[in-house]
C-alpha cells in the first residue's frame, strides 16, 4: 500500500505534473462530451481533418507573434472556426458530398501551413509540440483558457441538448418542429471546433481526433442512451488521461501519444468483452 501510494503522490510533487494532469483530465472530458455527436454523427473524418486545417492559422499566428505560444491559441481557434463553418457550407451543396469537401479543404488548407512552416527554420522546434502535444508543458494561462472554453462546450450542449439530439437523430422532425436546423448544424460544428482548439496542447494535432472518438466510441459500446454515453466516455476520457500521464512520467514516453494509447487500450478490452459476450456457444 505504502509503494502504491508513493507511486501515486511522487508525480504530484512536481507543479507541472499538477498542470498536466488537470489539463489532460478537463481536455479529454470535453473532447469527449463533443464526441459523442462526432461518433453519432460518423463525423470521425471532420474531426481529423479540422485538426490539421488549423495548422495554416498556427503557422501564422507564430510567425506574425515572433513564438508566442498564447498567441497561437487565438490563431487557432479563429482558423478552427473558419474551417467548420467552411466545411459545412460546402457540404451543403448540391453537387459535392460532405467527404469531398473536407478531402478539399483540408489537402489545401494543411498544404498552405507547410508553405508557411517552411518559411521559418526555427519553426520547427515549436511544430513537434503541436503535433504531438506538449502536456507537460501547460501553463496557469493554459489552464484558465481551458476552464472558460470548455465551460462553454458543456454549457451549450446544456442548453440546447434537445435542440442538437434532434437534428442528430432526427432531421425530418426538426423540419416538423421547426428548428433552425443550419444554426444548430454550424453551433455543433463550431463545438467540435472549440474543442479541437482547447486539446491541442495536450495531444497535439497528429492524436486529436482519438480523444474525439476513442473515448465516444467506447461509451456507444456500453450504453444505449445518450446522456449515459456522453457520462461514460467523459469518465473513460478522464481514466485515459490519468492513467496514461502517469505511464509517460514512469516510462518516459511521449504524454499525449500515452494518453491516446490508453484511451485505444480501454476500447479494445471493452470490444472483445463485447464479442465474448455476444458469442454463440
Amino acid at each position: 500500500m505504502e509503494t502504491l501510494l508513493r507511486v501515486l503522490l511522487d508525480p504530484l510533487q512536481h507543479p507541472f505534473m499538477v498542470r498536466g494532469l488537470a489539463a489532460a483530465v478537463g481536455v479529454g472530458m470535453i473532447c469527449a462530451l463533443v464526441g459523442t455527436y462526432v461518433v453519432l454523427r460518423g463525423m470521425a473524418f471532420f474531426g481529423d481533418a479540422l485538426a490539421h486545417s488549423i495548422l495554416p492559422g498556427l503557422a501564422l499566428g507564430y510567425l506574425l507573434s515572433g513564438g508566442s505560444r498564447d498567441a497561437l491559441f487565438w490563431w487557432g481557434l479563429g482558423t478552427a472556426v473558419l474551417a467548420a463553418l467552411g466545411i459545412g457550407a460546402l457540404s451543403r451543396g448540391r453537387r459535392l458530398k460532405e467527404d469531398t469537401a473536407i478531402g478539399i479543404l483540408f489537402a489545401g488548407a494543411f498544404a498552405l501551413g507547410v508553405v508557411l512552416i517552411s518559411t521559418s527554420r526555427s519553426y520547427a522546434v515549436d511544430l513537434t509540440h503541436l503535433l504531438f502535444g506538449d502536456v507537460l508543458g501547460v501553463t496557469d494561462g493554459d489552464l484558465v483558457r481551458l476552464g472558460i472554453f470548455g465551460g462553454l462546450v458543456v454549457l451549450a450542449v446544456a442548453l440546447f441538448y434537445k435542440e442538437l439530439l434532434v437534428i442528430s437523430f432526427d432531421p425530418v422532425l426538426a423540419v416538423t418542429l421547426r428548428l433552425p436546423a443550419r444554426l444548430f448544424e454550424n453551433l455543433l460544428l463550431v463545438l467540435i471546433a472549440v474543442a479541437v482548439v482547447v486539446a491541442l496542447r495536450t495531444v497535439g494535432v497528429a492524436l486529436m481526433v482519438a480523444m474525439l472518438v476513442t473515448p465516444a466510441a467506447t461509451a456507444y459500446l456500453m450504453t444505449h442512451r445518450l446522456p449515459a454515453m456522453m457520462g461514460v466516455a467523459m469518465a473513460l476520457a478522464a481514466l485515459s488521461a490519468v492513467v496514461g500521464l502517469y505511464a509517460s512520467y514512469y516510462t518516459g514516453v511521449a504524454s499525449g501519444a500515452a494518453i491516446v494509447l490508453t484511451a485505444t487500450a480501454l476500447f479494445g478490452v471493452v470490444a472483445f468483452l463485447q464479442r465474448v459476450r455476444h458469442r454463440p456457444w
